[in-house]
C-alpha cells in the first residue's frame, strides 16, 4: 500500500483538461486497466425515502410503509436490499420511520441521513437507529468553491464530525460527494486513511459512499481517474485499509449512465450499491433498484430468496395509489416493456416466445408478452394478441383464419381514415366478437 500524504493545496484543482464547462466534459484514458474482482458478497441499499424524495413530491406516512414492504419483499431473507436511508427532521420523516420498524423487519435496515452537525445525533438516537450518512464532499469544487475551506480544514471538520459519531455509538457513513471530480491521490485517499485511522480503536466500521453526484463516471477499463470508476475502486481498496464491505456507490444519471456505472462499482470490488425505486432521484436520478435486481441475479446466477414478482406490485401500487405515470417504454415496468407492435415480431411470438422476450417474464414479474394493435400488426399480431388475451379456443386460431382477415381489414380501414392511436383491448373484443363469435 503506497502512502498517499494530504495535499493542502492553495488553489483549487479543478482539473480543467477535463471539465472546461464551456465544452462536453472530456473522456481520458491511458491508465493502466485493472481486472474486475467482484466481491464474493455484494448487495442492493436504498435511497428512495432519501435521494428519491428529493425529487418529488413527499411521500405520506402510509406510502413509505408500503414501499418499504416491497424492499423487504423483493430481498426476502436473502436481505438483497440490505438498507434504505430516511431523513429525520420532520415530525412526517420521524412517523414513517417508526412505521416501518414497527413491522420488525431485518432487511430493509433503517439507517439515517444527517448534515454534518453534532446536534444532529441525538435525533438519530432518539429514533433508535444505529447508522447515519454525513455529507462530506470530497471535490475542490465543493471545499473551495462552496464550504471556503481548505482541504486540511475541511478533513478536520469531518473527522470531528465523525468522532461525534463514534461517540455517540452510531455509525458514520461518509458520503463523499462529487467523488468523479476530486483528487483522488491527493485527498480522497489521504482522507479515507485519516478516517480509518480515528475510527481504529472503535468497534464501529466506518462506511464511506462515493458518490458521483454529478454523473460524471465512466464504466471504461483504462479511463483515467477522477472518472474512470474501475481505476477509482481499485486504488481506494490497493491504498487504504478500507475493506469492500465498507464501500458504497452512488450515482446519478446525467450521462445515461447510472446502472451500468453501479455495476461496474461492483465488478471492482464495491460491496454495495445504492438505488431507488423507478431511478427517482435528484436532477437525472439514481439507479433503478429494478434494474440492479436483475443485474445482480445475472451475475451471481441465484434466483432463490428473491421476490421479482413485488416489482410489478410495486411499480402498480405508484401508479394507481400514488398517481405516478410510469414512461411506457421503462425497462421491467413501463406498459409498453414487454409489448410488440410490428407483425413480424409477433409473427415470431406465435411460434416461440423465446424470440422475442428477454425472459420468462410472466413468470418472474407477472408480465406476460403482450401485442400492442396498430396499422403495423399484420395478420400474425392479431392472431397473438387473441392467443395471449382471449386464450381459450382462440389459442388454436391461425393467421390465415378468414375472421383474424376481417379483423385487419377493419384495423387498416380505421387508420386509411386518420386514425393515429393504437386499437383498444377494448375495441379488439368487441371486433373479435363480431367476426369470431364461435370463440366466445
Amino acid at each position: 500500500m503506497k502512502k498517499y500524504e494530504l495535499k493542502n493545496i492553495m488553489e483549487p484543482e479543478l482539473f480543467r483538461d477535463i471539465f472546461s464547462y464551456e465544452g462536453i466534459p472530456a473522456m481520458k484514458f491511458g491508465a493502466k486497466s485493472k481486472k474486475p474482482s467482484l466481491p464474493r458478497k455484494f448487495w442492493i441499499t436504498d435511497t428512495t425515502f432519501r435521494d428519491g424524495q428529493q425529487s418529488r413530491p413527499p411521500y405520506t406516512v402510509e406510502q413509505v410503509v408500503e414501499i418499504f414492504k416491497f424492499l423487504h419483499r423483493i430481498g426476502g431473507a436473502r436481505g438483497l436490499v440490505r438498507q434504505t436511508e430516511f431523513f429525520l427532521y420532520s415530525k412526517t420523516d420521524r412517523a414513517a420511520v417508526e412505521a416501518c420498524q414497527e413491522l420488525g423487519y431485518d432487511f430493509p435496515e433503517i439507517t439515517g441521513w444527517i448534515r454534518a452537525v453534532k446536534n444532529d445525533f441525538e435525533i438519530v438516537k432518539t429514533m433508535g437507529i444505529k447508522e447515519t450518512g454525513i455529507l462530506t464532499s470530497c471535490s475542490d469544487y465543493h471545499v473551495f468553491l462552496k464550504l471556503k475551506r481548505s482541504r486540511r480544514q475541511a478533513l478536520d471538520d469531518y473527522k470531528e464530525i465523525v468522532s461525534t459519531a463514534l461517540e455517540n455509538g452510531i455509525v458514520p457513513r461518509c458520503h463523499l460527494e462529487d467523488i468523479t471530480r476530486a483528487d483522488i491521490y491527493g485527498f480522497v485517499i489521504p482522507m479515507i486513511n485519516e478516517l480509518m485511522e480515528l475510527c481504529s480503536e472503535s468497534d464501529l466500521k466506518l462506511k464511506i459512499r462515493l458518490c458521483d453526484t454529478m454523473g460524471y463516471g465512466l464504466p471504461y477499463p483504462g479511463a483515467s481517474l477522477p472518472r474512470g470508476i474501475p481505476l477509482l475502486i481499485s486504488e481506494i481498496l490497493d491504498n487504504t485499509d478500507i475493506s469492500s464491505e465498507q464501500l458504497e456507490w452512488h450515482g446519478h444519471n446525467d450521462f445515461h449512465k447510472v446502472l451500468v456505472n453501479a455495476v461496474t462499482a461492483w465488478l471492482y470490488g464495491c460491496c454495495a450499491a445504492n438505488g431507488t425505486f423507478l431511478g427517482f432521484g435528484e436532477r437525472t436520478g439514481n439507479p433503478p433498484l429494478e434494474g440492479l435486481v436483475f443485474e445482480w441475479m445475472g451475475l451471481t446466477g441465484i434466483h432463490d430468496g428473491i421476490d421479482t414478482t413485488a416489482i410489478t406490485d410495486a411499480a402498480n401500487y405508484f401508479r394507481d395509489v400514488i398517481g405516478y405515470t410510469i414512461p411506457p417504454n421503462f425497462p421491467f415496468v413501463g406498459s409498453d416493456f414487454n409489448t410488440t407492435r410490428a407483425g413480424i415480431h409477433a409473427d415470431g411470438l406465435t411460434k416461440n416466445e423465446e424470440i422475442y422476450n428477454i425472459f420468462d417474464t410472466e413468470k418472474w414479474l407477472k408480465r406476460p408478452c403482450k401485442v400492442a394493435i396498430s396499422n403495423t400488426s399484420g395478420l400474425a399480431g392479431i392472431a397473438y394478441w387473441l392467443h395471449s388475451e382471449i386464450g381459450g379456443k382462440a389459442s388454436e386460431v391461425r393467421k390465415d383464419n378468414p375472421g383474424i382477415g376481417r379483423i385487419k381489414k377493419w384495423i387498416d380501414d380505421q387508420y386509411a381514415n386518420g386514425r393515429i392511436s393504437s386499437i383498444s383491448d377494448e375495441e379488439m373484443i368487441a371486433i373479435s366478437e363480431r367476426e369470431l363469435p364461435e370463440l366466445f
